[in-house]
């Protein structure tokens, strides 16, 4: 089933394409949004966020996003649930394949986000949000005066361990191996922090615990070794998956599979955009995704006006 042709269809309902939408829409361009789940995207992961500009206090992240897309909606944007399989040309425009329906569109915004790499160990989904964490940057000050594991040893690891320490009693880095990956000032500043404990050459088995996270089961690579450690939280640090893996070869992209985001945040085909995190343009934060979200609406609209 074909449906009308859209000045810009979205692809992805967090915080980029939501901000993307508000901006289309007051554009006064028709706008669609598709969203395989709730709109709002990765940060619902956590209930509350303390570093989005405007909130002194904070805000409750579902409470946020919903005033993102009711922004959205008031301007004209229509959310539809669809998980988008597929982008093709289609004459001068771009059709998007979906698990329903198929989607014509004048101009395409990529913002699918990135999807954290979990452990896939058990207890790990039972308890994301009740100790498990993905952010440090979201939910460090959860933690105040606890102890707190990190699991991981590139840059973006180190760099958890380092920002819990401004909250965190103790630190427990794992890492299976010795060595780190992390850059060398990094991996200087984490082995010289009296807050920080290197538990090295160790693999986290299992997270337990019932309403909240209690104690991990690890075991020690090297002579198999499995105790319990006491934990009050753990964050996994082992890096993003950018949700690209329906885009085929259609853009370019890089080693680590982002899209390859180019001035006003175009990307290697005329017509399409790309922000937040599934592009290699933004970090891991609500307030950049949302910003560069606003830049590729203002930037598709100066597309379609000069078609």
């Amino acid at each position: 089933m074909m449906s009308e042709t859209y000045d810009v269809v979205i692809v992805g309902g967090g915080p980029a394409g939501l901000a993307a939408a508000i901006y289309t829409g007051r554009a006064r361009l028709n706008t669609l949004i598709l969203e395989k789940a709730l709109p709002g995207g990765q940060i619902l992961l956590t209930d509350w966020i303390e570093n989005y500009p405007g909130f002194a206090e904070g805000v409750n992240t579902f409470s946020l996003m919903d005033n993102f897309r009711a922004q959205a909606e008031r301007f004209g944007a229509k959310i539809v649930m669809e998980d988008v399989e597929k982008i093709e040309k289609k004459d001068d425009q771009w059709q998007l394949q979906g698990q329903e329906n198929s989607y014509l569109a004048r101009v395409v915004i990529i913002a699918t986000g990135a999807s954290h790499r979990k452990m896939g160990i058990p207890g790990e989904a039972k308890l994301t949000g009740r100790g498990v964490s993905f952010c440090a940057t979201c939910d460090g000050a959860f933690f105040r005066d606890k102890v707190v594991g990190v699991v991981g040893g590139g840059s973006w690891a180190l760099t958890e361990a380092l920002f819990l320490t401004k909250f965190a009693s103790m630190v427990k880095l794992f890492h299976r191996r010795q060595g780190f990956r992390a850059e060398k000032i990094l991996q200087e500043r984490v082995r010289d922090h009296e807050k920080i404990e290197l538990v090295l050459d160790t693999v986290i088995e299992k997270i337990n615990g019932e309403a909240k996270m209690e104690t991990l089961t690890t075991r020690n690579v090297k002579n198999d070794q499995v105790m319990d450690v006491t934990c009050d939280g753990l964050f996994v640090s082992i890096g993003m998956i950018p949700n690209t893996a329906f885009l085929g070869d259609l853009l370019e992209l890089n080693e680590w599979g982002e899209i390859v985001a180019r001035k006003h945040m175009a990307t290697s085909q005329p017509g399409i955009y790309a922000a937040g995190d599934v592009t290699d343009a933004c970090s891991n934060q609500v307030a950049i995704a949302a910003g560069a979200g606003v830049e590729a609406a203002i930037a598709a609209d100066e597309y379609l006006s000069n078609l």
